[in-house]
């Protein structure tokens, strides 16, 4: 490779690093916060009660990454968890035979779901925002009309294999861990990863390349409707009675925790270990939270401002990349021969 690719890979490496850095510096500082101010957070009882939710928000926050990477956001994540908890709770109704059936019908339904909504943005040109509210719309009202409102038990088999343990870890991390590692794995080492970053970071430059940006939306809505819908089964197992909204308390964590992460609101790239990261601050800020004796009001303003400060970072970071954009663009104007129309494309790029 010539010294000016291996410059750009080593750029690309330092500019992922740095937007995703934050997160894992905030995530150290919360828990030696923790450990310090509020020990009963850390302890084995809190653990145990709040980390199995670590993996499920890590599901269902990769998922809504995959949304945003393609310059969208996803309202109907909550539909696709209840639907799923519910689905697989109720239908079985206490038997455990029927408890794969119910299952495979979940994710055949979410995967219907996810093509009708690639479908509706990238054929009919439905904004995202408003295709995903209508489609979380329908899936709730699936939802109640298979159980009229009335939450059902879980199986013995699904609580029993979510509540099992693996090298010490709960059944749910460990799913989580291994969705995040596959999906980190597929984004930056692959070259469909690869084209699947740059045909969300600019559609006119994808097309220009020859990237169909309209095939890795599909891939976004329907990999996304199964995530969830995996996130959905996780929950039922943990709780045993999900309850019908159970999907609720998932929309605005899993954006937070994409924010917090360092994905780009404007599409492109994103990492999904940053998410995780992402998604285990926000669980573990609940339990310290908690663990004050703060009530269930404050634990909400406490996520609000979190997400508040991982947009406003993530704001003053875009502005200062425009910022020597602009630069960079006046000073080839200018005459500058160190500032080349290359390195210009180079940063805008970035």
């Amino acid at each position: 490779m010539d010294p000016w690719g291996v410059r750009m890979q080593m750029r690309n490496q330092v500019n992922r690093w740095s937007k995703s850095s934050g997160i894992f510096l905030g995530f150290l500082l919360l828990i030696a916060a923790s450990a310090i101010i509020e020990p009963s957070s850390l302890g084995r009882g809190a653990l145990a009660a709040f980390w199995p939710f670590v993996g499920v928000l890590m599901v269902v926050s990769v998922g809504q990454q995959l949304i945003i990477q393609q310059r969208g956001i996803d309202l109907s994540a909550p539909g696709y968890i209840s639907l799923a908890a519910i689905m697989v709770s109720h239908m079985p109704n206490g038997n455990n035979s029927l408890l794969i059936p119910s299952i495979f019908l979940a994710f055949g339904v979410a995967i219907i779901a996810g093509f009708v909504n690639a479908f509706m943005v990238t054929k009919i040109g439905i904004m995202p925002i408003v295709q995903t509210l209508g489609m979380n719309a329908v899936l709730y009202g699936i939802n109640i009309a298979i159980c009229h409102g009335t939450p059902t038990q879980t199986t013995t088999h699904l609580f029993n294999f979510m509540n099992d343990h693996v090298l010490g870890l709960q059944m749910p991390f460990v799913f989580g861990a291994v969705v995040i590692i596959a999906l980190e794995v597929v984004m930056k080492k692959t070259i469909v990863g690869r084209r699947f970053e740059a045909s969300g970071a600019s559609e006119r430059t994808s097309l220009a390349a020859g990237l169909h940006t309209n095939r890795y939306q599909y891939m976004a809505y329907v990999g996304s409707a199964m995530l969830y819908t995996l996130a959905g089964v996780m929950v039922a197992g943990i709780i045993e009675q999900p309850d019908v909204f159970q999907g609720d308390a998932y929309l605005l964590l899993s954006v937070a925790a994409v924010v917090l992460g360092g994905t780009a609101l404007l599409g492109g790239a994103g990492s999904p270990v940053a998410t995780a990261f992402g998604a285990a601050f926000l669980i573990q800020l609940q339990g310290f939270v908690l663990a004050t004796g703060a009530t269930a009001a404050v634990q909400d303003i406490v996520q609000a401002v979190a997400l508040a400060i991982g947009i406003s970072v993530y704001g003053l970071r875009s502005s200062g990349q425009l910022a020597k954009i602009f630069r960079r663009l006046r000073a080839a104007q200018s005459g500058d021969s160190s500032q080349g129309p290359r390195t210009v494309s180079a940063e805008s790029s970035t």
